[in-house]
């Protein structure tokens, strides 16, 4: 039997009572509803961020690649020297976004003009264009990995304090309501049948008047 909660054994408190219990009860729905929706959102996460970990090796691989051709094909003193004239910098702009009360960040890489657009045509090749683009690609997967993981993250979080509340209202504060109730409804069940009887031996000492 759960713990009762400490109240004043009157009809005013279980009046009380039965509407702290609906409230409650309301209230666990609304939760659960809420935890299917951020472990729906974190399975979605986990299999996204799954997804971007491979693609980012995926590219990688490809443009360590394409980084070994251009210096076979160019040499590593003439690709140095593109490289430096060709320098640009890259940005992260950070945003947010809910996801049933979650702040989620998100990631964007701004400020940067595509490299192979400032090579000069004549000295470099295909090859180099092609490391440039998975070099671009390579940028924009670590940013969207990085949101991912955050997210991933704060999920998880998230859940473990909702779980928390699920069932703190499952196993502890609707049962001590509802054995308050119930003890309090026995408890006036058994005055009523006190003063039935109170009242029977009244009538009987009248009538033996």
């Amino acid at each position: 039997m759960a713990r009762l909660v400490r109240v004043r054994p009157t009809k005013i408190e279980l009046v009380k009572l039965k509407r702290r219990l609906s409230l409650a009860q309301r209230v666990q729905k609304i939760v659960k509803d809420r935890l299917s929706i951020l472990t729906t959102e974190f399975l979605d996460t986990a299999r996204e961020t799954v997804e971007a970990k491979k693609k980012l090796v995926d590219d990688l691989a490809e443009l360590y690649k394409a980084m070994s051709i251009a210096a076979g094909y160019h040499g590593y003193i003439a690709l140095e020297k593109e490289f430096i004239l060709t320098e640009t910098d890259s940005k992260v702009t950070a945003g947010s976004r809910s996801v049933a009360g979650v702040r989620i960040p998100s990631f964007e890489l701004t400020g940067r003009a595509r490299p192979m657009s400032k090579y000069s045509l004549t000295d470099t090749s295909s090859f180099l264009d092609r490391a440039a683009e998975l070099s671009e690609e390579v940028l924009r997967v670590s940013a969207e990995l990085a949101e991912l993981q955050r997210g991933f993250e704060l999920l998880a979080m998230e859940i473990n304090r909702t779980k928390r509340i699920t069932n703190a209202l499952e196993y502890m504060v609707i049962p001590e309501l509802k054995d308050t109730i119930r003890y309090l409804n026995m408890k006036f069940e058994e005055r009523d049948r006190e003063e039935k009887a109170r009242l029977k031996r009244v009538k009987s000492l009248v009538a033996g008047e």
